[in-house]
């Protein structure tokens, strides 16, 4: 017997082509299982990426708005033997997000707690501004970072940033110069660097994860120490109102060593904006006073119209205009050319000039690069001047170094030419070869004059006003100039501006030495203060204390004219 159920039909195959089957139990539930896996995937990521950033905020703070970026890095500056002289170091900046803090009044309370100098009123407006994001304070120290944190207020934290740190201090200030919040370079060799290039990959931020190479100066860290110390001990003994001092590399033209006091600690710079941290060497501009009785020489000399074996007639006072040219020491008769430079005549050296005339005067000094600006690693330099207009009284005045201003920089250059052996060499504060040098010097007085130069520097030493700069066993030579300041329209035999200029070894000189110091007075037991007295000593005890660390070893000879030099 069949037996039939209701509402059931038999089941029939279908041979239609277009007909699709059912689906199986099976294949929904694949279905199902792979949406699932999706989501879990899909939220599984960002899970990650939230723990991800939790992560971030504990270790470097969270940084509103988008992903925390390091600052720029810079390269690190070396001195010529790799010593560093300025590097990037990581410092903590304390920030807010007004949005999460809860209360103004208190979190601002708690900070002054903990922080110096917190302007209330100024953190009060930011944190209750209701932005997303506010700076607080910069560079702050992990001390005063560990004391926030300890805090525990809800909306503040800190960003990591990169920050200059000069282990110097102030010895090499002025030449290193400074670099702003930011870590972009304002001035000296900082900014210098910046101008090749890499401020522009800074301001992109594509140097933040590289590691740039070291760039080296030709400063030499030990000797830059021995300088300015000899500097703060020199203006506090004359009593001066600023000094300065150079040591150039008569070869190559290399600054080995460089300082101005006053200066300022480029670690906290907020002086270093005042009119007295000027940096003297470069960016300011003096009459140099009877150091340019030198250059007055060597042209005559490199002119062929005098030797050393010519005379001129010093016993009287040049008359000109309303003008009267006197001697400070006048010997009042005929002197030779070596007399004129170690006595330092005033009418000896003004007759010279006129050997030459005005214009071969002007074309001397600028072939010697006196007159026009000289352009260096360093952005800060001065423009020298000079009369618009050189007439005779101008030649005179300027044979003798007043009437035109230079920077000391370019008078430590020309110096170098004179004793060298007649090239002028540009100076640099990065490494550079003789060889380098050699080719791009340019031949500005004959070997000859160079010798003869030589010779009336050690002259000078031996018999003149340069006596107090003598070193033991380092035979050099060199030139004083006391200049007279303009005060008040007028010039002041009273207030002075003094300076020695001196190279060694002088028979074969590697090193120029120029040393200034501003309105000196006379030390005790003392009743003048001309650059013999000051100026000149500061060489011998910068090249005293330098010079083993320069490779100059003293030489000691029982025959002088074995050590003599020949003209």
């Amino acid at each position: 017997m069949k037996m039939r159920f209701p509402f059931s039909k038999p089941l029939r195959r279908s041979s239609d082509q277009g007909h699709k089957p059912a689906l199986s139990a099976a294949s929904s539930r694949n279905r199902v299982v792979i949406a699932m896996g999706c989501f879990i995937a899909v939220y599984g990521v960002i899970g990650g990426r939230l723990i991800q950033y939790g992560m971030t905020d504990l270790e470097q703070g969270r940084s509103y708005g988008s992903i925390n970026r390091n600052m720029a890095a810079r390269p690190d500056l070396v001195d010529r033997n790799g010593a560093i002289m300025a590097s990037d170091i990581r410092v903590a900046s304390l920030y807010g997000e007004p949005r999460r803090i809860i209360d103004p009044d208190e979190a601002v309370e708690a900070l002054t707690s903990v922080l110096p100098n917190v302007d209330y009123k100024e953190w009060h407006r930011k944190l209750s501004s209701g932005a997303g994001f506010v700076w607080l304070r910069r560079e702050i120290t992990p001390k005063q970072q560990a004391q926030v944190l300890a805090l525990g207020i809800p909306g503040i934290g800190f960003r990591n940033e990169t920050r200059r740190f000069y282990p110097g201090g102030p010895n090499a200030s002025h030449i290193l110069g400074l670099v702003d919040i930011d870590n972009a370079g304002i001035s000296g060799i900082e900014k210098y660097i910046d101008n090749q290039g890499i401020g522009a990959l800074q301001a992109l931020g594509l140097d933040a994860s590289e590691e740039l190479a070291p760039v080296k100066l030709s400063i030499d860290a030990g000797v830059q120490h021995i300088l300015r110390d000899e500097l703060m001990t020199a203006m506090d003994k004359y009593q001066a109102i600023a000094a300065g001092a150079i040591i150039l590399n008569a070869k190559t033209g290399e600054v080995v060593a460089m300082a101005s006091v006053p200066d300022y600690d480029p670690n906290n710079p907020f002086n270093a904006n005042d009119k007295d941290r000027l940096n003297r060497m470069a960016a300011g501009t003096y009459e140099m006073g009877s150091t340019f009785k030198a250059f007055t020489t060597a042209m005559a000399l490199d002119s062929g119209k005098v030797n050393l074996n010519s005379r001129f007639d010093a016993s009287k006072p040049i008359k000109i205009a309303r003008f009267t040219i006197n001697d400070f020491h006048g010997k009042k008769r005929v002197l030779t050319v070596p007399e004129v430079f170690i006595y330092s005549s005033n009418i000896g050296t003004a007759k010279m000039a006129d050997v030459v005339g005005i214009e071969g005067h002007r074309d001397f000094l600028k072939k010697l690069g006196l007159l026009d600006m000289l352009k260096t690693e360093l952005p800060e330099t001065a423009r020298p001047l000079e009369p618009k207009e050189w007439k005779k009284l101008n030649s005179i005045t300027i044979s003798f170094g007043h009437g035109v201003t230079t920077t000391p920089l370019q008078t430590a250059m020309a110096a170098a030419a004179l004793v060298n052996g007649g090239k002028l060499i540009k100076p640099t504060f990065l490494p550079r070869t003789k060889e380098e040098a050699d080719a791009m010097g340019e031949q500005v007085i004959s070997a000859k004059t160079s010798a003869e130069m030589r010779y009336l520097f050690r002259l000078n030493v031996e018999q003149g006003s340069g006596r107090n700069a003598e070193v033991d066993g380092f035979y050099m030579g060199g030139k004083t100039g006391t200049a007279e300041k303009v005060i008040n329209g007028k010039y002041s035999s009273n207030v002075r501006f003094n300076a020695f200029l001196a190279a060694f070894p002088i028979d074969d000189p590697e090193y120029v030495v120029l040393t200034i110091v501003d309105e000196p007075k006379p030390v005790e037991g003392q009743y003048s203060a001309t650059a013999g007295l000051n100026a000149a000593p500061m060489v011998q005890s910068i090249i005293r204390r330098s010079a083993s660390l320069l490779g100059i070893q003293p030489k000691f000879h029982n025959d002088r004219e074995a050590l003599q030099v020949s003209y």
